[in-house]
Formats: C-alpha cells, structure tokens, sequence
C-alpha cells in the first residue's frame, strides 16, 4: 500500500492523563489502521471531533503517533526528513490566513519552497510550474490579484494550486468544500477529479458532506470517537445502516441514475 497507518494511536491529553485514556477534550485515536492505495480518492467521514483532521496531519507528518506507525511508500514518515517529505505529500488546510497581502501568483510559488535550496529564489522553472498549477485549478486570470481579495472558492482553488507547485504523490485536504455554495462545491470537486484522473495524484479527503463522498470518492473511511468503524468501497460502505451507526442519524441512501451515483437523503435522528 501507498500510504498506511498501522495500529497508530494518538492523544492530545497531558502525560497525566495519558492512563485514563481521553484528553482534555475527551478525544484520542486508538489502533487505527488503515491503507490508502496509490492513486486511488479516499474520503474520511465522521462527526465533528471524531479524529479526521488528526489523520490528515499525521498521514503528513504533522503529527507523532504516540503508538503505531505510518507508512509512505513502505518507509516510516517519522524518519523521512521534512523537506524530502514535503515533495510527495502536500495539504490543503480549512482555512489560511497568510501573514501579509500576497499575490495569488506568490501564493502558489510558496508551494515550490521544498524543492528550493538554501537562500535560493524561485527560478524559471519554479514559475512555469506555479503557471501550469493555476492553469490546472483555472485560476491563472487571478495570478496577479491580492489573494484576500478572492471570494472562498477562487481561495480554495489558489490553495490547491499552491499545493499542486509541490508537485507532490498525496494530496490531503480537510473539508475542501466547507462554506462554499453550491456551484464552488461542484466545481472543487470536478477539479479534484480531474486531478486524480489525469495526474494521478493520489487523493484524501475529510468531509462532512455524504454526497461529495458518494459521487467523488472511490473508497471511504468511517470514523467515530478515534475508532475506525469501516473502510473499503464507497458502493459497500455507504448504507443507511453505517451511516446510522457513524452519526446516529437515518437516512436513505439510494442509486442515482442521473448522477451516476449513491445520493444520501437524511430523515431524522436515530432513536
């Protein structure tokens, strides 16, 4: 497998705490494996504070498993260097709030700094990559806009961009579609398709949203209060009965001729 995590627990809880087995905010990951093979799109779906945006950082390194480990093409990441990582694996946060009033074309270039030496300045190279990146997520026509000046989706696209210029193996992205409307949603969404389709990237998602899973998503990782509950296609995993089990909810979950793929219709809480 790609990328893996095998048998990896994780607690934000003091070293006081650690033997009760919550932290502070009564969360921690326990003995999650999980594989995500090579250019195959993985959604993470759980409620809030289930543990999916931990994931994501310790699939890039972010983060530490306290047990476990986590694989990148068979090496432990724990011992790959942050700048050799950083050229296969690249995230697409929430939100970012950069420090000054970048260009969007500044913006994307800051995706190319793993690949710079020492004190060395983007080149011709790194500036036809930045290009062909903001062509990829059809922002090249805002290259020389103010990036705080963009509504949330074209942000979200320059994000991707930039992260794209690392040119790496794995994307991962948490909550790539939150608070955009609808027609942002469907194009992220076409854009990560495409990605994945003609790059090869390979890609993982945190999300809320069941039907951007459904219609997006080739496999899916069910997760609740630091557990996995399931992991494998997106066409077996998603049913009434586990989303029931994943938020207490019930829903109907039915095939869409028209669409192409399972749509997820919440009826009501789960008594």
């Amino acid at each position: 497998m790609f990328l893996q995590l095998q048998q990896v627990s994780f607690g934000y809880d003091p070293p006081s705490r650690r033997s009760r087995g919550a932290g502070p905010h009564g969360f921690s990951l326990r003995d999650v494996s999980l594989s995500i093979e090579r250019g195959s799109l993985t959604g993470l779906l759980g409620p809030n504070g289930c543990g999916k945006t931990t994931l994501l950082k310790l699939m890039a390194g972010v983060l530490r498993p306290r047990t476990g480990t986590v694989l990148f093409d068979g090496r432990a990441i724990a011992d790959i260097p942050r700048r050799e990582l950083a050229r296969h694996v690249a995230v697409v946060p929430q939100e970012t709030h950069p420090a000054f009033d970048y260009s969007v074309l500044e913006m994307v270039l800051m995706g190319r700094h793993p690949h710079l030496g020492a004190f060395r300045l983007e080149g011709p190279d790194d500036l036809a990559i930045a290009s062909d990146a903001l062509t990829a997520t059809g922002t090249a026509h805002l290259a020389g806009r103010s990036y705080m000046s963009l509504s949330g989706g074209e942000k979200q696209r320059v994000i991707i961009a930039s992260a794209l210029a690392q040119q790496p193996d794995v994307l991962l992205l948490d909550e790539p579609t939150a608070s955009l409307d609808l027609a942002y949603q469907l194009e992220v969404a076409a854009l990560l398709a495409r990605l994945r389709g003609e790059r090869g990237v390979t890609i993982v998602l945190a999300t809320h949203d069941l039907n951007l899973a459904a219609s997006l998503c080739h496999t899916l990782v069910l997760v609740r209060e630091g557990r996995v509950l399931a992991q494998g296609a997106t066409t077996e995993v998603l049913n009434s009965g586990m989303i029931r089990q994943l938020y207490d909810v019930e829903a109907d979950v039915r095939f869409h001729h028209r669409s192409g793929h399972l749509t997820v219709v919440p009826i009501g809480r789960a008594q």
